[in-house]
């Protein structure tokens, strides 16, 4: 699968980045400490994805499900208004912590709040609903969300996953517990009258999906 890896041509996405004007210096040293880490991160292109996804839309509520150390969620907070806030969870306290630092450097520590645990649990005893669910957890847990997303937004509101096209893996189909999960989830979505879905290309593949 070595070969299928990269969904995109990374001279395309060298290109596309050079237009991108530096958001703030706190982004590249979250890059540095993923490359030395086991946390993924999204990477710039589809945190500026995110980022205008929640400008156009006026997003005010955004629950993260497996957040890292919060590098997607500072590209979400990056255009929330002062008044949005963003719920991120993590299972480990030292992704919590890194997350409240990064954020505080960048000025937006007031938007953030991080739950450790699992998100799964975390999202389905939350009184509140959202404008916007990411979804990022283990991908065998992924056909889990389908359901409990649609619960927890707000009507019109987004339910964004990453690692849909999940380097390659689901054209072989079979394989891993993971590309199952992917598999499965990408058969309920589509098969789901409560969303309208979209699958954009983009890094490891992105499912666009909006509340009916």
């Amino acid at each position: 699968m070595d070969e299928v890896a990269r969904i995109t041509n990374p001279e395309i996405e060298d290109y596309i980045l050079s237009f991108y004007p530096r958001v703030h210096e706190v982004f590249y040293d979250m890059e540095k400490r993923a490359e030395g880490s086991d946390v993924k991160i999204v990477g710039p292109l589809m945190g500026r994805f995110l980022s205008q996804i929640c400008l156009f839309r006026g997003t005010k509520s955004i629950f993260e499900m497996g957040s890292g150390f919060g590098y997607s969620a500072l590209w979400f907070a990056h255009s929330l208004g002062e008044e949005g806030e963003i719920t991120c969870t993590d299972w480990l306290r030292e992704n919590a912590e890194a997350a409240h630092g990064y954020f505080t450097r960048a000025g937006q520590a007031a938007k953030l709040r991080f739950v450790c645990g699992d998100a799964l649990d975390i999202l389905a005893n939350s009184d509140s609903k959202f404008d916007i669910i990411f979804n990022d957890i283990d991908k065998e847990s992924y056909p889990r969300v389908i359901e409990l997303a649609r619960e927890k937004l707000n009507p019109g509101g987004m339910l964004i996953t990453d690692n849909v096209l999940w380097g390659g893996r689901v054209l072989a189909g079979g394989g891993s517990e993971s590309t199952q999960g992917v598999l499965e989830f990408n058969r309920l979505l589509f098969s789901d009258p409560g969303f309208f879905s979209t699958v954009l290309p983009l890094r490891d593949g992105v499912a666009l999906s909006v509340r009916i």
